[in-house]
């Protein structure tokens, strides 16, 4: 290994790749800042330009840095607009939207890059370390394993309710998971619920339910609630100044340990083909709410610094994680990853277990880039965070055209026809109607993101195994199942407890 880092550093402080992890840096942090763009639409554009390079560890470098430069920076629009156009950088939006409208934008992207930052750094630290053996650990999962990974998701839709709103929660995943068939199926290419509708066959788009849920009510709202927009805070928003860049000591101590954990988590997460980022940004919010104490939990969805730094910390670590499959045995772990796999094949690089061995430049090259491609992101991101967070003090009349523009591009640039715009609208006037009524909406997307996962590894799993028998065959399902049971059974529990708590003090007064 050692002498493999050496191969890999050699290589990566070439001036030429350490220009191409700069500019793909760049690239990739402005394009995931554009709510509707994210990684797959850029990696798309760019790998033209990748091939003409020539050099398979350049290009690959190049595409590597605007991939987790996109994910770093799609936290952006998720944290100013409420507009997350990449998957991964929904549950960015959950508290850091609250913190901007509190005035605390500057603080709230400061957080998000050094948690995007340590997440990256460490996830690298444990790609490095661990690839070799990952790669066969990952081999172990198949579509019964996949199946519980995709439960104990949804398993977690309690910590994206408020207190009293679990059956409001689990209604929403119903209908998320309701909203995920329609389409083909995931055996048979027949069409369902599609009403006739042929732009509905491929399915409801993830980019469009995305902006239909936050972007477009958060413009009805300021439209018909002017006085929304000057609530908490907006001192900033008034004289166009960012006041509180910095988090102090104490909430640095405080998020210290959810970086910790969730980098190592979102690495895990990463690795397994097929989880990726989103699940790892779910998983990771989640977690860090039910170990939360009760006051804490209180303050997650409506500014909690732990609730912003668990996703971006959880998601980058994921994107470092999602390399280990795709270099070691060449599956593609997402969407992403795919688009990379066939950009490797297209410059003549096999991945798979030889890789290291045949081509270590290449393999250890992009490691090392990814560390000096998170520390240019800090770098880059840090002292524009001033002049980024002022998208705020844009006056509304101005500011609520630009997030409808970007809300309809974003929806008509992701499947390239008119039918998203239809349905982007109507699940926006839906969605208005449901945050009035007091409708959690981050369980529907949870909802509608597994749900095309879960029944493709449901249905698979039951025709290999001829019924349910796949769930005590393989110990690794039943462990993963008993999870999820234990992460619904928990908070129940602990709301129980906190009651009776509460009511043995009043009969005690």
């Amino acid at each position: 290994m050692l002498e493999g880092l050496m191969i890999g550093l050699q290589t990566a402080i070439n001036p030429f790749n350490l220009g191409m992890v700069v500019f793909g840096c760049i690239i990739g942090t402005f394009i995931g800042m554009l709510p509707g763009l994210g990684p797959m639409s850029i990696i798309a554009i760019m790998i033209p330009i990748a091939i003409t390079l020539g050099d398979p560890t350049a290009a690959l470098i190049l595409l590597a840095g605007v991939y987790y430069g996109a994910i770093f920076g799609g936290s952006t629009s998720s944290i100013l607009l409420n507009a997350p156009g990449v998957a991964g950088t929904v549950a960015t939006s959950f508290d850091g939207y609250p913190m901007a409208r509190k005035g605390q934008a500057g603080k709230a992207l400061t957080i998000a890059a050094v948690s995007s930052f340590m997440g990256g750094t460490i996830g690298a630290v444990l790609l490095m370390v661990f690839a070799p053996m990952l790669s066969s650990v990952a081999l172990l999962f198949h579509s019964a394993e996949y199946f519980a990974l995709m439960v104990v998701g949804l398993s977690a839709i309690a910590a994206f309710a408020g207190t009293g709103q679990v059956g409001k929660a689990v209604m929403m995943t119903l209908l998320g998971l309701m909203m995920a068939t329609v389409g083909e199926g995931a055996l048979a290419a027949m069409p369902r619920f599609t009403a006739g509708i042929l732009d509905l066959q491929s399915g409801f788009s993830f980019i469009t339910l995305a902006m239909a849920m936050f972007a477009l009510p958060e413009a009805m709202f300021l439209v018909m609630n002017p006085a929304r927009s000057a609530q908490g805070g907006s001192d900033e928003d008034k004289s166009g100044t960012i006041n509180n860049m910095r988090f102090s000591r104490a909430e640095g101590r405080a998020i210290a340990p959810v970086i910790g954990r969730q980098s190592v988590q979102g690495f895990f997460i990463g690795v397994l083909p097929g989880a990726g980022a989103t699940i790892a940004s779910f998983l990771g919010y989640a977690v860090e709410r039910n170990l939360a104490t009760k006051e804490e939990q209180a303050e997650f969805g409506k500014g909690s610094i732990k609730g912003l730094a668990a996703p971006e910390t959880a998601n980058n670590a994921a994107c470092t994680g999602s390399f280990v499959p795709l270099l070691t045995l060449g599956i593609p772990g997402s969407g992403t990853t795919a688009i990379l796999l066939g950009a490797l094949l297209a410059l003549n690089v096999t991945p798979g277990p030889r890789l290291m061995v045949d081509e270590p430049q290449v393999f250890w090259a992009v490691i090392i880039s990814m560390y000096i491609g998170n520390l240019v992101l800090l770098v880059l991101n840090l002292p524009l965070i001033p002049y980024i967070a002022k998208v705020l003090s844009i006056p509304r009349n101005y500011l609520i055209p630009f997030i409808l523009f970007f809300t309809l591009m974003g929806a008509y640039i992701g499947q390239n026809n008119s039918t998203e715009l239809l349905i982007l609208v109507g699940f926006g006037v839906i969605a208005t109607i449901l945050r009035f009524a007091d409708y959690p909406l981050a369980p529907l997307l949870i909802g509608f993101i597994l749900g095309t996962m879960l029944e493709d590894n449901f249905s698979r799993s039951m025709q290999l195994y001829q019924g349910l028998g796949f769930i005590l065959e393989r110990p690794m399902t039943l462990g993963l199942l008993v999870l999820a049971a234990f992460l619904v059974v928990l908070p129940t529990y602990r709301a129980a407890r906190a009651r009776n708590r509460a009511k043995g003090v009043a009969d005690g007064d």
